[in-house]
């Protein structure tokens, strides 16, 4: 088993429960942590009272892997799903953790706003039937305020294991758009790594 890029917990959450609405694009744009790159600002001092609109290979990643982890198993290799289309931009912002996304989305059938809602408040998986230690009891959690989610308030949602939401409305040019928060080193990297592990052994791979 091989856990995911952690800016990608930042947005595919969000989107796979909508991918029952026949999601046909997504454009986003990631905001990412200095300690993604294993930093601190003491030790990234150029990230002070800046953006860094380019991190190496992480556009690709970013476009590439969804269809990966969409995709289904044949003769032993990952086959990735043809769709939908990701185009993404990537970038280093100064805060310490919490990865943000800003997300479009347009579907093959437009679901209502209502419709959006509903399925992330009742999405869960396999770590939450099976009640694993590290799972987030509400795997998403949607803020209706207009300035939420943020990466200082909001990243240790749930122990830091929850993916957050907010800001959801229709666009002009797609469907819709709203906002992405996770913890990358918790959610996104150990505490990831971890759950992944909890599953597997609650599957019984170890035994």
């Amino acid at each position: 088993a091989v856990k995911s890029n952690c800016s990608l917990q930042s947005y595919v959450p969000l989107l796979h429960p909508l991918m029952k609405f026949g999601i046909r694009c997504a454009a986003v744009t990631t905001y990412q942590a200095i300690s993604g790159a294993g930093k601190t600002f003491e030790t990234m001092p150029e990230i002070v009272d800046n953006i860094i609109p380019y991190i190496g290979g992480e556009e690709q990643k970013s476009e590439e892997e969804p269809l990966k982890i969409w995709g289904h198993v044949e003769g032993g290799t990952i086959v990735n799903a043809k769709g939908p289309v990701i185009t993404s931009q990537c970038l280093r912002v100064p805060v310490s953790d919490g990865h943000t996304a800003a997300v479009f989305v347009s579907f093959e059938k437009k679901p209502t706003k209502e419709e959006i809602l509903s399925a992330w408040a009742e999405y869960s998986g396999a770590p939450q039937a099976l009640a694993l230690p590290s799972a987030p009891k509400q795997f998403i959690h949607y803020f209706e305020e207009d300035n939420r989610p943020q990466a200082k308030l909001d990243r240790m949602t749930e122990n830091g294991m929850a993916v957050c939401a907010g800001r959801l409305r229709e666009d002009v040019l797609f469907d819709y758009k709203f906002i992405g928060l996770s913890h990358n080193t918790l959610r996104g990297a150990a505490g990831g790594a971890v759950l992944l592990a909890e599953l597997l052994a609650a599957k019984g791979y170890f035994d």
